[in-house]
């Protein structure tokens, strides 16, 4: 992976873009925390930093598939599915979880990116992207989910900031 490819995430403009050698190779509009930036566990902010991909989940799993604890469900989302469970925060189609690499600020006790389980991942609220809306993941509409996960590797470092 080289150093100069990464994911640039800009909060105030709700907008990811990958970056390869200082030039921007597409933008998708996203959807942050609805709570802000934070990197406290348990505020459902969306952390600052700093970050790698440090797994990517949903190799060859349908568009709109359904997500819990990192694993399909077998369910494919749609507006029936989203009526009888109106509350889920729903994890669709791919998963790109997070891991901080900035001891103290995103990584390690209760600022841990990681084992606050931060994804970059699909929703199917695309009338929020946009909007800080998220409970601290950063939420994509699921074709953008699907051409960002075909376009990078794990490892591929992440810069959130405000």
């Amino acid at each position: 992976m080289k150093a100069d490819y990464f994911l640039d995430i800009s909060i105030p403009e709700q907008r990811l873009a990958i970056i390869d050698n200082g030039r921007i190779i597409c933008r998708y509009s996203v959807s942050t925390a609805k709570n802000g930036a934070g990197e406290q566990r348990g505020s459902e902010c969306t952390p600052r930093g700093w970050h790698k991909v440090r797994a990517k989940i949903g190799t060859g799993q349908p568009l709109n598939a359904v997500f819990k604890g990192r694993r399909p469900t077998g369910e494919i989302y749609d507006e029936e599915l989203g009526g009888r469970y109106p509350g889920r925060d729903w994890i669709l189609t791919r998963i790109l979880w997070l891991g901080g690499l900035e001891p103290g600020k995103n990584r390690y006790g209760e600022v841990d990116t990681c084992w606050r389980y931060i994804y970059i991942h699909g929703t199917p609220d695309e009338s929020a992207i946009g909007l800080p809306a998220s409970h601290g993941c950063i939420r994509m509409k699921n074709v953008d989910m699907l051409d960002l996960f075909s376009r990078v590797d794990a490892g591929i470092k992440v810069c959130i900031h405000e």
